[in-house]
């Protein structure tokens, strides 16, 4: 009997299954949103019940619309929103709070008192992170600070720490795991060890019986115990951004790409050996299969590109789908020197700014929504701009071509100007569920149901290449005004 791969992706708006066969081909998915929830400015959250009963949703639509049976899977991987935090109750299985999302900013004062006492890279050497709020632990910290009985029961090992991974994995398996790539995301593991590191538990003040076991991305976990996916073997776990670098088939150091989603996430794989950054980059480990050594990549975080697509559909109603700021934005030929800098949780690399707010810079009477719209698009292509300058300063490697996916990649638009204002040439593949397809990568190399990862290469396909056209003056002139609003950004949070 022919059999599949599936993967569950929980992403920071919605939550997918998706079957693919051997080819890497998808054979069957469905998708479904989850609320996000903003209590005060800056804090976002979810709700982990919500996303779990998708998860059942999706995975059952998927199976129903493929004609298939969890007899027909070979095994599943996991992958998901990587920082997002997570406080359940050993016994009930239930949250203790909302998960605090990725985006959340609710320790800034945390950070800012860390970094007054020893600097924001004291625990980069150690983690590959600065300290911001972007990271698991400190938000850890917050909830066992702010829910009542959550640090006595933590410390007794009653109430569990984890990242969605780990909350999926405990509801599928009773296993209470998380993989190196989701790990490296916490601020509280070493990266050359690949455990968690004592002294920043103690600096952070988080008990180590909360914490779960860290394995490889790649491994036979355990046999799902109930749900729609009962009998299937757990077999991969990975952050979504890594699961992207693999499902790119990125394994060669020097080899990128660049996700498009809520936020952007360019990874680079530098081998064996991690690269420490020195131009605001994040070091990370990208993967480990088995029982093979982990290999490491640089990473390009960005916070808000596809969330300011949805903040012009929401909050300002200019349009009524994410789809239709392509035809808005293509109504006019330039920005009109509108530019928008979506600070709105801060700056990520390379500036790693708290104190940074978004801006919206150069408007006259003359701008109309579509400069708007158009001015958004580019404001996610400057932004990749900055990082991969950036990557070539750390790695001396000149980008000779990006690989992108995720949801933003239909937007030829933005396709062709990533192109221009990076002048090379940015590559679509036909498989654009990269980082679903990374989980089920990683869960049939476990079982053997892929070889190695040789043949997962030879199922990699481009679907489009978009060529840079643009004028060297007219990139410089650009991009120069770019940086300007990006200063016109900085200090609007004071006493940071």
């Amino acid at each position: 009997m022919t059999k599949y791969v599936g993967a569950i992706d929980q992403g920071t708006s919605s939550t997918r299954f998706i079957v693919f066969d051997k080819s890497g081909a998808i054979l069957a998915s469905a998708q479904k949103e989850h609320r996000q929830i903003f209590p005060q400015p800056g804090w976002v959250e979810h709700d982990p019940i919500e996303i779990l009963r998708n998860t059942d949703e999706v995975i059952t639509a998927a199976l129903t619309q493929g004609n298939l049976s969890a007899t027909d899977l070979d095994s599943v991987g996991i992958t998901n929103q990587r920082e997002t935090t997570i406080l359940w109750d050993r016994q009930t299985g239930r949250p203790l709070h909302n998960a605090l999302v990725w985006q959340d900013t609710r320790v800034d004062d945390k950070v800012a008192d860390f970094i007054r006492q020893g600097g924001q890279d004291q625990f980069r050497g150690r983690t590959g992170l600065p300290l911001t709020s972007y990271f698991s632990g400190l938000k850890l910290n917050w909830l066992l600070e702010n829910v009542t009985g959550a640090r006595s029961e933590a410390t007794l090992g009653n109430a569990l720490f984890g990242t969605m991974d780990s909350w999926l994995a405990w509801n599928l398996t009773d296993q209470h795991i998380t993989d190196v790539s989701n790990a490296s995301r916490t601020q509280l593991m070493n990266i050359e060890t690949c455990n968690w590191d004592e002294s920043i538990l103690t600096t952070f003040n988080i008990p180590a019986a909360c914490l779960p076991i860290i394995k490889p991305s790649s491994e036979i976990y355990g046999v799902i115990k109930r749900g729609p996916l009962k009998g299937v073997t757990l077999a991969g776990m990975l952050g979504d951004q890594q699961a992207a670098l693999v499902g790119q088939t990125g394994f060669k150091p020097g080899e990128a790409k660049n996700t498009y989603g809520t936020g952007s996430f360019l990874l680079m794989n530098t081998g064996t050996i991690p690269v420490q950054s020195t131009a605001g980059l994040l070091t990370t480990i990208a993967y480990q299969f088995g029982n093979a050594p982990p290999h490491y990549a640089l990473e390009g975080a960005i916070a808000i590109t596809g969330a300011l697509v949805q903040w012009l559909r929401d909050n300002l109603q200019l349009f009524e789908s994410a789809a239709q700021i392509e035809a808005l934005a293509s109504a006019v030929p330039d920005n009109g020197d509108v530019y928008i800098v979506p600070a709105f949780s801060g700056l990520y690399a390379p500036y790693w700014r708290e104190d940074a707010r978004g801006v919206i810079t150069g408007l006259t009477r003359y701008a109309n929504r579509a400069h708007i719209a158009r001015a958004a698009l580019e404001a996610t292509a400057y932004q990749v701009r900055d990082v991969v300058d950036a990557m070539a300063k750390d790695s001396g490697i000149a980008l000779a071509a990006l690989k992108t996916d995720g949801g933003m990649v239909a937007n030829e638009l933005l396709m062709q100007f990533q192109a221009d204002i990076l002048n090379v040439p940015v590559i679509r593949p036909k498989i654009r569920e990269t980082t679903a397809l990374g989980a089920a990568y990683a869960a049939g190399l476990a079982t053997g149901f892929w070889n190695d990862t040789n043949e997962l290469h030879a199922n990699w396909h481009p679907d489009k290449i978009f060529t840079p056209t643009m004028d060297e003056r007219l990139r410089t002139k650009l991009y120069a005004s770019w940086h300007k609003a990006v200063q016109r950004s900085f200090d609007w949070i004071e006493d940071q």
